[in-house]
């Protein structure tokens, strides 16, 4: 059963590293958000809201997840948990802010090609990792 999930798990990753290659050897476009109206607050507020509230994954990270980790820690859980919320607001700040920095450059194709090419390589190295430590 270890060796079907490693062979499975390896081979997901090639497929994702050649989808990947084939994306950089394409280099079709940049980015070119739509120049569209701009939304009110309201709109992208609710918008927010629903995705962060009516996502399963904020119940399975936070409550499951991170409530299991903070478990062990015994004492120190709450210090663990305010942690965790820390780094994850840092992360998606840096993540918000990080995005509007580098808009401009993601706008030339290249900026694609060279993401591809790292997320191929990446992959290929962690389905390769996988193989050798079986």
């Amino acid at each position: 059963m270890e060796a079907a999930a490693r062979f499975g798990g390896a081979g997901y990753l090639f497929v994702y590293a050649a989808l990947a290659g084939r994306r950089c050897l394409r280099a079709r476009g940049g980015l070119h958000p739509s120049r569209g109206t701009a939304l009110t607050t309201k709109p992208v507020l609710l918008a927010v809201l629903a995705v962060t509230w009516l996502n399963p994954h904020v119940y399975l990270d936070t409550v499951l997840l991170l409530g299991s980790l903070a478990s062990v820690h015994g004492q120190m859980r709450w210090g663990f948990g305010l942690g965790a919320f820390g780094a994850s607001l840092l992360w998606f700040t840096v993540l918000g802010y990080g995005a509007a920095v580098l808009r401009p450059m993601f706008a030339k194709p290249q900026a694609w090609q060279l993401l591809d090419a790292g997320t191929a390589a990446v992959m290929v190295l962690l389905g390769v990792t996988m193989l050798a430590r079986g």
